[in-house]
């Protein structure tokens, strides 16, 4: 898709977001939703501490792969909240929300709460746009031909490759945002509670091993680390994924008001309430960037009422099933390797 195929004068383009926003107020769908998110914290806190009481149930056995499985869900889950409490979907004071995603992400998973946001709000900010969104600058994978022509020695073989590597690659997402929370706490990304951070991040990581050594032996303990390091990554790459990669990526030459430079690089993820459950609600990633301080639960109600404004301004909204969100995930990334692969 081309930024020249839904470009038109700002002049119109002005008041379009204003008016979708006003149906979506009028719809009651920014309202807070205090209900609906007690129990939903009650049920996720509620799967995280069964998790952490089966280690010390189950005890010195092989079993706790298991649990170690059930507790990478559940990891993922209290992060999804930590988002939330990110974007100010459960609480609209600033400083209860900071307080929820400081337990969810530092304490509970060991993931920096305000490295993240201020990554996030980046992304929220230019989706998609090489140079401005962090998500899809030049790492270990590439998004554009230009990052590709610029990899050199293992960089480069693993561009020509990285849609074959990509899943494989998710199983150290977990490792890399823990190393990436500790460098931001070292470094100069702007946090409001650098050092209560520093504290639960150390807190999360002497009670994570203190617990897993002490009830189990030291080959026991590694491979439940490993493994639920391993799918905690895994679970939360895979819940990203689908939501832009593949999709339109801006560039400073472009000029896209807010409204289509939201829905044009994001790919929402049809689903019932399991695909809801199991993406934490990233499924509605359109209606999501467009109201980041929308409640989740009110995300899938908001759906229909942005897709129809959307084929009213004739701008393209893309949705389709989890599997082909991956495919077009890959197929982008292979496409983006294909130039070094006939190099």
């Amino acid at each position: 898709m081309t930024v020249g195929a839904v470009a038109e004068p700002a002049l119109r383009r002005g008041s379009d977001f204003a008016r979708l926003s006003r149906r979506i107020s009028q719809a009651g769908l920014m309202n807070r939703r205090p209900g609906w998110y007690s129990i939903k914290i009650a049920v996720t806190v509620g799967l995280f501490v069964a998790g952490w009481a089966a280690v010390f149930l189950v005890g010195d056995s092989w079993w706790q792969l298991l649990v170690a499985v059930f507790l990478a869900v559940a990891s993922t889950q209290v992060a999804f909240l930590g988002h939330d409490a990110g974007h100010r979907q459960m609480f609209r004071n600033r400083r209860v929300s900071d307080i929820a995603g400081l337990i969810a992400g530092n304490l509970a998973v060991g993931l920096s709460y305000g490295w993240w946001v201020d990554k996030h709000n980046r992304h929220h900010a230019n989706p998609n746009h090489e140079d401005e969104d962090p998500d899809v600058g030049a790492g270990a994978l590439v998004w554009t031909h230009e990052q590709a022509e610029q990899t050199r020695g293992f960089g480069r073989w693993l561009a020509r490759r990285q849609a074959y590597l990509f899943f494989p690659l998710l199983f150290l997402e977990g490792l890399a945002l823990h190393v990436a929370s500790v460098q931001a706490l070292r470094g100069s990304t702007p946090m409001r509670y650098r050092r209560a951070e520093a504290v639960l991040l150390v807190a999360h990581l002497v009670g994570y091993v203190a617990v897993l050594f002490t009830v189990l032996s030291p080959g026991k303990a590694l491979a439940f680390i490993a493994i639920h390091q391993a799918l905690w990554g895994f679970y939360m790459g895979c819940s990203f994924a689908p939501n832009h990669k593949g999709m339109l990526m801006p560039t400073a030459e472009d000029d896209l008001d807010f409204l289509r430079k939201q829905v044009l690089t994001s790919r929402n993820v049809r689903g019932g309430l399991l695909v809801d459950f199991a993406l934490g609600g990233l499924n509605y990633q359109i209606e999501h960037h467009l109201f980041p301080s929308m409640p989740r639960s009110n995300l899938r109600r908001a759906q229909p009422i942005v897709q129809r404004y959307c084929a009213e301004q004739g701008i393209p909204y893309e949705e389709t099933g989890l599997f082909d969100s991956y495919r077009q995930a890959l197929r982008h990334l292979h496409e983006v390797g294909a130039p070094l692969r006939g190099a």
